[in-house]
């Protein structure tokens, strides 16, 4: 079996989607796994939030154009068992050079599947930009699984059923067939607040089987440990942030023990709320 590609992704900005990506698979290597993470967002906060240096023409740009293998250009990290394919400011353009291209919609898919059949890695993260422009559908097309990092707020509830029906019509039009959702991430947790217990609440019905346990807290900690170029795990291993990510990494290795339901699976439809949570 190829490698598991896995997008992270989410159409709505500060969600914790970086943050997502890069404590996840700074947990996952510390449990002995060996990942990939690319950069596909030209913010590049990925990039810098592994201590990495956004570099003119380090990115992923060349490989979607089909002009240099992806092989070429990933970097190690500071964990051994975690490369990443950095990004860069210049990944905007690929933007409009994609979609001028023959199977743009395929081009990541293209460019990773070679390394995928290597069975190099254990997986490969996709940190996608927050939208739904043509590198987020690069990312679609080219996973086994999205994750959807999700913050507890109102409006969450509401744009989450825009990405999951874009998932669906993919997985049902045989455009992007192996594609399934991974699961859901609720991020900025605060305990203290109605809001956001009443946000699990309603996902937690409507998405039983796909809304993780493990609850990313909104971290001061978690906040810093970009600026400092690390994952939380090694800016403060002891925090409630590296504890929560631990604690994901553990029940993704979980979940992925069993097979992942099809995207057009049975799903029921995204809470659409009359009035916001008291």
């Amino acid at each position: 079996m190829p490698t598991p590609i896995i997008a992270v992704a989410n159409q709505k900005g500060g969600v914790g989607k970086t943050t997502t990506a890069v404590n996840l698979a700074a947990c996952l290597a510390e449990r002995r796994k060996k990942i990939l993470l690319v950069d596909l967002d030209p913010q590049a906060n990925a990039t810098s939030g592994l201590g990495l240096a956004k570099t003119e023409g380090a990115s992923i740009y060349d490989s979607l154009l089909g002009d240099r293998p992806l092989q070429e250009i990933i970097q190690p990290s500071a964990d051994s068992r975690l490369d990443v394919v950095a990004s860069e400011v210049d990944l905007a353009g690929a933007e409009i050079e994609v979609a001028r291209a023959e199977h743009h919609l395929l081009r990541l898919a293209m460019a990773l599947a070679p390394l995928a059949a290597q069975n190099h890695y254990d997986f490969i993260f996709v940190d996608c930009p927050p939208s739904l422009g043509i590198l987020t559908m690069n990312a679609l097309h080219a996973a086994d699984g999205l994750l959807i990092p999700m913050q507890c707020e109102y409006y969450a509830l509401e744009g989450i059923s825009v990405i999951l029906n874009l998932v669906h019509k993919l997985h049902d039009s045989g455009a992007a067939p192996r594609l399934a959702v991974e699961g859901i991430v609720m991020t900025m947790y605060d305990m203290r607040t109605n809001l956001s217990q009443q946000v699990v609440g309603e996902i937690r019905t409507h998405f039983p089987d796909k809304i993780y346990d493990s609850l990313i807290p909104r971290s001061v900690r978690l906040a810093e440990a970009p600026s400092h170029g690390l994952p939380i795990i090694a800016y403060d291993p002891n925090c409630t942030g590296a504890a929560a990510y631990r604690q994901l990494a553990r029940e993704f290795l979980k979940r992925r023990k069993t097979a992942v339901e099809p995207a057009g699976a049975d799903a029921p439809p995204a809470p659409a709320p009359d009035a916001p949570p008291a």
